[in-house]
């Protein structure tokens, strides 16, 4: 299987790049970092300074030229097109009621910081407790309902900062 990756080099110019190729080119390993690779028989020294394996960015020297270089694979595209980002941070400046219900109990006050998925509201619907977790570590804003108000779907309940 030939698995294909698409390289940006200082986020202007992008190359396809397959497994075939990179077996293509004739590689020593100088140390952990540097590299002698021998490409259609032309040399080149290449050496990593940087690298952030999460987000697959690297800064690469090559024969005195260092570049910024981003590694994407097939996976990695899907998830960007999608919209979807990998350790992107959660953005949810509200929260909303889902349903019409009942609001039993609010664990949080204005101006209390929060952390994710710590327990803000209980919200009965249909005769069941649905407890409301943060979705993201915050300050709360403000509170637009209190215990015992009847609520309806969309309703604001908890605002963040």
């Amino acid at each position: 299987m030939n698995k294909s990756y698409k390289v940006k080099v200082n986020t202007t110019t992008e190359i396809d790049i397959t497994n075939n190729d990179v077996s293509a080119l004739d590689t020593i390993e100088v140390s952990s970092s540097k590299f002698h690779i021998l490409q259609n028989n032309t040399p080149f020294k290449a050496e990593i300074i940087e690298g952030d394996f999460n987000n697959k960015t690297y800064k690469v020297k090559v024969n005195n030229n260092t570049y910024s270089v981003l590694i994407q694979n097939d996976l990695d595209e899907l998830i960007t097109k999608m919209g979807f980002e990998v350790g992107a941070t959660k953005q949810i400046n509200d929260i909303k009621a889902p349903m019409p219900g009942l609001i039993l109990d609010i664990n949080v006050t204005v101006g209390q910081e929060v952390k994710e998925d710590e327990p803000l509201l209980i919200l009965e619907a249909m005769k069941m407790e649905n407890v409301f977790t943060s979705p993201r570590d915050g300050i709360i804003k403000s509170i637009s309902v209190s215990k015992g108000d009847a609520v309806d779907k969309n309703d604001l309940l908890i605002e963040f900062e």
